[in-house]
């Protein structure tokens, strides 16, 4: 296959074009990034779409980009050289159109795609300008008329459901539909005051934030290579290669899932509390760790827009920046994979229940009392850590909107992240529809013929050791 750029343009915000909103008074503010944005990690997230044809107009396409700009302003600006501002300077961001000289249809299986062709959709980031810019998409389309959507979003920008706001305010004005509009971009550092006067009612103190690199206590000789991982001291032993899977979960299997782990609960755990619990369990299984004295941790992410909107001041609806932190739940391993998958159920929607509005205000009081400057500790969200084994973080993309992404010829068919350390799991929404929900799991080789061996069997995920 080969890939051919043919356009790489830098797309600026158009203001007042149809749906978008008026140019504003002021292009050149400087925002402060919140504690939340601050807090999380320092990277962009890579991610590809698939879409059957027919394939739009690269013309449509450039401006609904510039549209979605208008109405999304903060992915159009820059990140200050200390990594705590928004430049809203509306530099643009960058939209490149590619070709590839085949049919999609012949790099099948998209289920399990290489690392070489998740990076060759994806916008290249190394070197130059597109180092700088927080939004950078790739519309690569292929021989049979098939095309693909690569992102490159900037995680301190927004999280998940901001940067999916974004895409499908694109898609829609592509398609000449009405786009919802972004809180405005200047506002944003004044949505997370702290209370006056402050209560850290929690230790954040090793949960979000810690007193030294988490790079620095991973195993030695871990290299990230062409988006997977290996041990520079077995390069060429296959099992220490870390591989992405998706593995599906119907509808059926949810709802037999949900009444074991539930049994003995009231109101039973959410869709995503179970799988979560049964992933955590097969893993560790898988692992080979559950026969000694190991002890596991599940950091599961935890969006606050619906915790903090019960009292003032509120999440506003609109607001696309970050509002996350991590529950997190430990076990001993052995303990974890013995016990019904109710327990570990149970772990999950206890750890997740304590992270409420009175966590999510004792943190921004804490990041913002000046404690973390003065005793220099940094996010526990670390870009560099590539492995988190016998740990475990997953993250929820239910109910949050990349599948509503459509230029005007129908939605996705399969959405794939690039890129994602050992143990981090994705739960999304079924693409299709029907109920179910797909997880990608990110695990070393050696681990991964035995976890997909169990997830999709009850009887073995709940078998004693």
């Amino acid at each position: 296959m080969k890939i051919t750029v043919q356009s790489s343009k830098v797309i600026k915000p158009a203001y007042g074009s149809r749906g978008a909103p008026r140019c504003p008074d002021d292009t050149d503010v400087v925002v402060p990034l919140t504690v939340f944005d601050k807090v999380n990690f320092d990277e962009h997230i890579l991610a590809v779409s698939f879409f059957h044809p027919p394939s739009p107009p690269a013309s449509a396409l450039e401006l609904g980009f510039a549209e979605a700009l208008a109405a999304h302003r903060a992915w159009a600006g820059r990140l200050g050289g200390d990594r705590s501002t928004i430049l809203l300077n509306d530099a643009g961001a960058r939209l490149v159109e590619a070709t590839a000289d085949v049919a999609l249809a012949s790099l099948a299986p998209l289920e399990h795609p290489t690392p070489e062709l998740r990076l060759a959709l994806n916008p290249d980031l190394a070197g130059g300008e597109e180092e700088e810019e927080v939004m950078v998409v790739q519309v690569t389309r292929f021989a049979c008329g098939s095309f693909a959507v690569g992102t490159a979003a900037h995680h301190l920008v927004s999280d998940g459901r901001g940067a999916s706001a974004f895409l499908v305010a694109w898609g829609n004005a592509t398609r000449g539909a009405a786009m919802d509009l972004a809180v405005p971009a200047p506002l944003r550092a004044s949505v997370f005051p702290p209370r006056c006067p402050p209560r850290v009612e929690f230790e954040h103190r090793g949960a979000e934030f810690i007193t030294t690199p988490l790079a620095a206590g991973e195993p030695r000789g871990l290299l990230l290579l062409h988006g997977v991982c290996r041990s520079s001291s077995h390069e060429d032993d296959d099992d220490e290669s870390v591989v992405i899977r998706r593995v599906r979960f119907g509808r059926e299997f949810i709802a037999k899932l949900k009444s074991a782990a539930s049994s003995s609960s009231s109101p039973p755990y959410s869709t995503v509390q179970c799988v979560a619990a049964h992933i955590w369990r097969c893993a560790t299984r898988a692992r080979g760790i559950a026969g000694g004295e190991a002890v596991t941790t599940l950091r599961v992410a935890v969006d606050g827009r619906a915790r903090m909107r019960g009292r003032r001041p509120g999440v506003p609806d609109g607001y696309t920046g970050n509002v996350v932190l991590w529950a997190r739940a430990t076990a001993a391993a052995g303990e974890l994979v013995s016990k019904p998958v109710g327990h570990a159920a149970g772990l999950v929607s206890r750890a997740v229940s304590r992270v409420d509005d009175r966590y999510f205000r004792s943190f921004i009081d804490f990041a913002s009392s000046g404690a973390v400057e003065a005793e220099g500790l940094t996010p526990a969200a670390d870009p560099a850590r590539k492995v988190h084994s016998p740990d475990m973080e997953v993250y929820s993309l239910v109910g949050i909107s990349f599948n509503d992404l459509d230029f005007g010829t129908g939605r996705p068919f399969l959405r794939r992240l690039s890129h994602l350390p050992e143990g981090h799991v994705v739960i999304e929404s079924s693409p299709s529809g029907d109920g179910g929900v797909d997880a990608l799991v990110c695990l070393f080789s050696r681990a991964m013929n035995a976890f997909e061996a169990c997830c999709y069997n009850l009887a073995m995920g709940d078998a004693r050791l």
